[in-house]
Order: C-alpha cells, then structure tokens, then sequence
C-alpha cells in the first residue's frame, strides 16, 4: 500500500487555511472546526510516514498513542489536543448547547486560539517527518 502522508499533509495544510479564511468572515465555529480537523489530519500524516494508521478523530488519542521515539516531543502538545478535540462535535450541531445554533456560541479569540493550537501541532508533524 503506498503511503499517502503528503496527501494527509497537503489536505491538513488546506483545512488550516479554511480556518484562517473563516476568521475575517466571522465563522468563528467554523475556524475551530477545520482547526481541529487540520491537527487530526496531521497526526494521521505521521502515522501513515511510520507505516501505521491513525485512527479515530481523537487529536489526544493521536498524539498519546504516537510511537515512543516520537512521545517526548508530543508531550507538550496533550493540552493543544485537549482543547481542539472539545471543538469536533459542539462547533458544528445545535444539539451541542441548550438554545441556539453553534454558530452563536464562538468566538474570535476562541477561533485564533484554536488555529494556533492546530499551526503548532501541524510544526510538530512537519519536524518529525524527515
């Protein structure tokens, strides 16, 4: 099976630019979304580079079960995983909130937070792939 970790790159490259297009359009939830996708998308870069398969949408699921050669450098990235996986359902359903649509409840820091969460966990890719 040929390994496609350019693709998994290039598409999470792609959703992190979504996310900095949707700030100035104040999609705010939107931004967080494709933030969090961007760093999901990364993490399964570096599995499919070591031969393996992330699986799930868990961005802390991948990062804690990256191999041990790669662990120690990850490991500052568990708290930027955190809180981009609490951006995968809400961002997107209002079933997420009590009233409202999703949409409503984002905001712009949240949002710049989120694609620097997803900017540094994408670095983090880049640097170990080789």
């Amino acid at each position: 099976m040929a390994k496609r970790y350019k693709d998994w790159l290039a598409q999470a490259e792609s959703d992190l630019e979504h996310a900095r297009k949707s700030v100035p359009m104040r999609d705010f939830n939107w931004a967080c979304f494709a933030s969090q996708q961007a760093a999901e998308k990364a993490l399964k870069a570096i599995y499919d580079f070591l031969g393996g398969e992330g699986w799930g949408h868990s961005v802390v699921k991948l990062v804690r079960e990256l191999p041990s050669e790669h662990a120690p450098a990850a490991a500052g990235l568990l708290d930027k995983a955190a809180s981009l996986d609490k951006l995968y359902i809400p961002t997107r359903y209002p079933n997420g909130f009590a009233i409202g649509s999703a949409a409503e409840y984002y905001t712009e820091q949240e949002a710049l937070q989120a694609i620097a969460h997803a900017g540094d966990i994408l670095s983090f890719v880049k640097s170990q792939i080789r």
